[in-house]
């Protein structure tokens, strides 16, 4: 009976030591790593006007998406520029560079010149932007053996 005690008493305080080795250990996880980047148009696009002038962005690109567009100080008439930004931009939000470089955007009826100023310098920008595929390809040597002679 002593023994069964014990034994029980053994068990007990094993199974308690592995429970709470088993809640104090810490978890790891991974985290991938992120490749942020923002795409300045001003000067790669300095050359695309809009109905009164060029209309400079800043494209913000996150692990390979779209992830904002920001229309920044120009001389387009504010009427026009929201409704051109009101439609043009939410067609890129939320695609990969790839998709979005591929893409046939509308462009706001009544606002056509400033539609396309953007959708230029957006276009133009991602042309920049860093790729993130870092797929490399791998390279075998030949092994080489001496001949004897």
């Amino acid at each position: 009976m002593n023994k069964t005690i014990i034994i029980a008493a053994i068990m007990l305080l094993v199974a308690g030591t592995v429970s709470l080795d088993a809640r104090t250990k810490k978890k790891t996880t991974t985290k991938k790593a992120t490749t942020s980047q923002v795409i300045y148009t001003g000067d790669i696009a300095s050359k695309v006007i809009g109905y009164n002038g060029t209309t400079p962005l800043n494209i913000t690109v996150k692990n390979g998406v779209i992830e904002n567009i920001e229309v920044l100080q120009n001389e387009e008439s504010p009427a026009y520029l929201k409704r051109a930004k009101d439609k043009v931009l939410p067609q890129y939000i939320g695609k990969t560079v790839a998709e979005a470089k591929k893409l046939k955007p509308d462009i706001a009826t009544g606002a056509t010149y400033t539609s396309e100023a953007i959708i230029k310098n957006i276009q133009m920008g991602l042309d920049k932007a860093k790729s993130t595929s870092t797929s490399k390809k791998a390279t075998t040597k030949k092994k080489t053996t001496k001949k004897r002679h």
